[in-house]
Order: C-alpha cells, then structure tokens, then sequence
C-alpha cells in the first residue's frame, strides 16, 4: 500500500510492504507488532482520526514510536532518505497528529488479518 503525504510544503511518499516489521526491526531494533499494541494504540489512532480525542487520550502515548513508524514507512517508499533524525530535521514542522491519521490504515493492514 502506498500513499503520498504533504508534510511542511512537501510531498512525502510512504509503502507498506511485508517487509516493514522487518525494517523498523532493523533500524530500531524494537518488533513492530509489540511497539505498536503495547500502547494499545489501535484505539487511540481510531480516537485521533476521528478527531474526538482528549489530552487523556494521549496520555502515555509514545510518539517517539509514530515518528520511527512514519519514518519505516517512507523508507519503504524512497531508499534515498537518511537517518530518522536527519530526516525529520530537513522539515521545519512535522504535525504528527496530522500525519498519524493519513498513515494509520496503513499501520493497521500491517496487523490486521482478512476474513474468509
């Protein structure tokens, strides 16, 4: 799955691919699968899409890990870009809660399984 972003004025491409886990494992050295449901996230990105979240909401949430996920996921898409922090320092403003919802069915096809 991919899908294009405007971040700070730019065109930011993101995929998801089978071996997205496996990257962020890499990079991070953290699974994918346990950062993501260890903060019960899934309902916490629904809350967020759906613009009815409150700062309890985001309590406890580590962003640190959406930031490592958005960065995997443009990895995937375009090999060129750098480190995550060089990454994120080429964008004056990086609106996280902006870009969660636009990136959040992909994180959720990722673990989701289709129904027969």
């Amino acid at each position: 799955m991919e899908k294009t972003v405007t971040i700070d004025g730019k065109e930011i491409k993101f995929k998801s691919t089978g071996a997205t886990p496996i990257r962020f494992k890499s990079q991070f050295g953290k699974d994918y699968f346990t950062e993501i449901m260890k903060l019960g996230v899934l309902d916490k990105l629904n809350k967020i899409q759906d613009d009815d979240f409150s700062a309890e909401d985001l309590e406890g949430l580590d962003f640190e890990v959406f930031y490592n996920i958005a960065w995997t996921l443009a990895k995937t898409a375009n090999m060129e870009i750098p480190e995550p922090l060089e990454w994120l320092d080429s964008f004056d403003e990086f609106p996280m809660l902006d870009v969660i919802p636009e990136l959040m069915e992909m994180i959720q096809k990722t673990i989701q399984s289709k129904k027969k």
